[in-house]
């Protein structure tokens, strides 16, 4: 199965497909949780969005409630993301990203290695997948910040040259 072609809604509640949702960009695919510590996480993600969203890069919020950190409905999940932090990348619905129940999106993914070699399950909320285009992928830790300089060098490596 491509990465493409699993479906997925939006936050919205719009049936789409990853591929869709994508458009053929760089995407950094975040597992997101409203009331973890690690939310403001979502400042960078945003500023990430604007900087490089001009460049064929889009960040993919997909709330999990995994660790029981999420709001329970789409409406006060859109509500916090844009009250709180401005977020104006696309989100998906909310999922489960482990066990026998995670999202087909989610068991892709957590076949990535990060850097250290080891794949597998998602360790926490804002656990961060950039993936190409041509799906290759690249996998961040949660501790690991959108801002810090791996991060920063992945997206550079894949994404459009600046204008």
């Amino acid at each position: 199965m491509t990465l493409n072609n699993i479906a997925i809604n939006t936050l919205a509640e719009e049936p789409t497909t990853f591929g869709q949702i994508a458009d053929g960009k760089v995407a950094l695919v975040v597992n997101v949780a409203s009331r973890c510590g690690l939310a403001p996480q979502y400042e960078q993600l945003e500023q990430l969005q604007r900087t490089y969203g001009e460049r064929n890069f889009t960040v993919i919020g997909v709330p999990s409630n995994q660790f029981h950190q999420e709001h329970k409905n789409a409406e006060d999940i859109a509500q916090y993301c844009s009250a709180t932090w401005g977020v104006t990348f696309p989100m998906t619905e909310r999922v489960k990203v482990n066990g026998s129940g995670a999202h087909p999106l989610y068991k892709e993914l957590t076949q990535a290695e990060d850097a250290s070699g080891k794949a597998g399950r998602i360790k926490w909320n804002f656990e961060k997948f950039l993936v190409h285009p041509d799906g290759r992928i690249k996998r961040f830790r949660p501790t690991t910040k959108p801002d810090d300089p791996a991060v920063i060098a992945a997206i550079e490596e894949w994404v459009a040259p600046a204008q």
